[in-house]
């Protein structure tokens, strides 16, 4: 397993540190989720370990583990608020050394093609993650869900 990256290599990082804008619908000590700028479908996020990993494979067993379980809460709400068929989770990485797990609502399957995403507006992307960090509180992870949508702070 390779070493984690330093943090200032990674986008990702800056993104998570605030020097980069982003919209957050999920924050805990391990990983975090933030929408991504090009959406396949409304409401797809990348949920991103707040530790460097270059890819999936380079990351240890429990950061995988968590991040699999995180992007699952994260999906059953995407599925039911934006009632889509099935989610939709990919683990690609080519754009950002940084592992990355995309979770996305699905209605049909040309959404996962990566010919799908595009990009959205500042607009569409609060409604799509305003809804999304509503449905998480649903859930009932609330504690989770950042109190800030731009900030990945809890309190």
């Amino acid at each position: 397993m390779a070493a984690p990256r330093t943090p200032e290599t990674s986008v990702f990082t800056r993104i998570i540190n605030g020097d980069i804008p982003g919209r957050f619908v999920w924050a805990d000590d391990v990983c975090v989720a933030f929408a991504t700028i090009e959406p396949q479908t409304p409401g797809h996020v990348l949920v991103v370990p707040r530790i460097v990993f270059d890819s999936y494979v380079d990351a240890n067993d429990a950061t995988v583990a968590h991040l699999s379980v995180i992007a699952k809460r994260i999906a059953a709400a995407q599925v039911r608020v934006f009632d889509a068929l099935r989610p939709g989770i990919v683990v690609l990485g080519l754009d950002v050394p940084h592992l990355h797990i995309h979770v996305l609502p699905l209605h049909e399957a040309a959404d996962i093609a990566p010919s799908a995403a595009r990009a959205a507006d500042d607009a569409q992307l609060d409604e799509a993650m305003t809804r999304l960090r509503q449905g998480l509180r649903e859930d009932g992870w609330g504690q989770f869900v950042p109190v800030r949508m731009d900030s990945p702070a809890l309190a």
